[in-house]
Formats: structure tokens, C-alpha cells, sequence
């Protein structure tokens, strides 16, 4: 991409549309396409059409989803699953009836079986169930990647597919009916301080092991892909290395000073109990992630520090 193309971000204020926005006005990108929920509405497909007609993006990066942490995904199976597959088919659509150049498309880890081999590589897609915890937000992510592999068999449309892991980082939410797992465990610790309680009690055993990337290192990913790789196939995006969430909630413990007890309900679901991926293929192609996790949770404090202070 030039610094002067049409570039189209969908979901832009989202976490990790944010993200891919601060990377390219940093990189001096300056013809960059934005439009708010308000201005916008991606689930209409008639807006979207006239938003590509008249904005004419030569190239478009989709972030946008519905997103949300396992309540989230339990409670609203059908709406994960409808919106998510709503606002994939209007994009990837007119991506390609007006002729975009190149369309990156972000789908998540979570499109791999329940039980998948450990690390989990891309052949192992569709190789087994789903966790049922977060059907329907994966079967809209698959649903997407299949609609660019046909899309690119059927009319050509140039497109990329990746696939990050867990993600945390600036504009996470902290809300926990939504919120990702880092994040609200960051809001817990630091809240039951707050509260002077010597007691918190989590969801789950403790024992599912996740993989962890900062979002920044998602938005270098995703534009150094979009400039280096040039296949319909998709890649994992991430560390290539776990950790469980025991071990995650003693490291955000012991960084806000919490000294209490941690109490497992395990009446709660643990999700997949291990979700790490094969960064090989990404590696391969020339992208190496730089945050790492201590320093990427360091962060995730001071910014909900400041959101409790203000």
C-alpha cells in the first residue's frame, strides 16, 4: 500500500480497528476511510453499498465485529452469529463489486475445533466440533473465510485472511459482560482492591491455557501482511506460546499489589481448555510480534488506572 491510497478501516473505533488506525497515521498514511456506527450502519446492506460507491476505497481492512468475552458468547449465540455473518457478506461484497485492490479480512482463533492438536495449525481447520461456548461467533468467522475463497475462485478478489489469537490492548473494553479475559481480570484485581475485600473469585478451574498478543502487534501484522503476503489462505497471527489462566491471574495479581485469596468457581465453563497456534507459516513470511505479555499487562493497568481515576 502507498501512502496515498484509499485505505477503508471497518470498525475503526473498535479495539482493534483503533489499532490499525494509529499504525498507518503513523506511518504517514493519510487518505485513510472512517465512519462511526452512527454514520455507517455495517448491517445495512443498502448503506453499504452507497458508502463504497461514493468513497470508492482501493483497499479495506475489516475489524469490524461483534465481539465479546464467554458470557457474552452464551448469552447471545444468535445475535454473535447473524451480525458477524451481516456485516462479512456487505463488505466482502462490495469489496468486490467496486473493485478493490486487496481486502484483509481478521477472523480469530477460535474457528479451531474444541479439541484441536496442539499447536494448532491451519490444516486443522474444520477437522472437528466447535466449542460450544462461542459457535456462533466462529461459524460467522469460517463463514467469512469461505466467502473470500470463493470470492477470489469465482471473480478474482484479491484478499488475505488472518487469524490472531486472544487479544488485549488500548480501547479493550472492561465492561465484564463483555470484556476478554486479560481485561477483566485486570479490572477485577485492581477493583477488589479498591474495594479493600481479601477475597475474588473467577470463573472456571484455572487450568485453560491461552495465547496472548497485544493489539498494536495485530496492526503491524495485519499492514506488513497486507504489503508481503499474497494468498487467499489464511495465516495464524500471535506468539506461538500459552499460559493458563491461573498463571495469567497470579502474574495481574502480583503486578497490582493484590495479596488476598483466588477462589475458583468451577461450576463456570473453562472454554477450550488449550488454544495455542502454530505461528510457523507468519514467521516464515517475515513478522515477528515485539510486545510482550508482562509488558503488554503493565500497560493494560495504567490504562484502566486512568479510566477509574477519571
Amino acid at each position: 500500500m502507498l501512502k496515498g491510497n484509499k485505505i477503508f478501516i471497518a470498525g475503526h473505533n473498535g479495539m482493534v480497528g483503533s489499532a490499525i488506525l494509529r499504525a498507518l497515521e503513523k506511518k504517514g498514511f493519510q487518505n485513510i476511510i472512517t465512519a462511526s456506527r452512527q454514520e455507517l450502519d455495517l448491517l445495512n446492506q443498502s448503506d453499504v453499498e452507497s458508502f463504497f460507491i461514493k468513497n470508492k476505497p482501493e483497499y479495506v481492512i475489516l475489524a469490524a465485529a461483534k465481539v465479546g468475552g464467554i458470557q457474552a458468547n452464551i448469552e447471545n449465540p444468535g445475535k454473535f452469529l447473524y451480525e458477524n455473518l451481516v456485516i462479512q457478506n456487505n463488505i466482502i461484497h462490495q469489496s468486490y463489486l467496486n473493485n478493490v485492490v486487496k481486502l484483509a479480512f481478521l477472523a480469530s482463533s477460535c474457528i479451531y475445533p474444541k479439541e484441536c492438536p496442539q499447536p494448532m495449525k491451519e490444516e486443522y481447520l474444520l477437522t472437528g466440533k466447535l466449542e460450544p461456548t462461542n459457535e456462533g461467533y466462529a461459524l460467522a468467522k469460517i463463514a467469512g473465510l469461505k466467502l473470500t475463497e470463493a470470492y477470489f475462485k469465482q471473480y478474482g478478489l484479491n484478499s488475505i485472511n488472518l487469524l490472531p489469537c486472544n487479544l488485549y490492548g488500548p480501547n479493550d473494553s472492561f465492561d465484564l459482560q463483555h470484556s476478554h479475559v486479560l481485561s477483566a481480570l485486570v479490572k477485577k484485581f485492581f477493583d477488589t482492591i479498591q474495594t479493600g475485600l481479601s477475597e475474588i473469585t473467577l470463573w472456571g478451574s484455572g487450568i485453560a491455557r491461552r495465547e496472548f498478543m497485544h493489539v498494536d502487534d495485530l496492526a503491524e501484522a495485519t499492514l506488513f501482511m497486507m504489503d508481503n503476503y499474497n494468498s487467499v489462505d489464511f495465516v495464524n497471527i500471535g506468539w506461538g506460546e500459552d499460559v493458563s489462566i491461573k498463571e495469567l491471574a497470579e502474574l495481574i495479581a502480583k503486578k497490582v499489589g493484590y495479596m488476598g485469596t483466588i477462589n475458583w468457581d468451577i461450576t463456570k465453563p473453562n472454554g477450550m481448555l488449550k488454544k495455542c497456534m502454530d505461528v510457523s507459516q507468519m514467521r516464515n513470511i517475515g513478522f515477528i510480534p515485539k510486545i510482550n505479555l508482562s509488558e503488554g499487562i503493565d500497560q493494560m493497568i495504567n490504562i484502566y488506572k486512568n479510566l477509574s481515576i477519571n
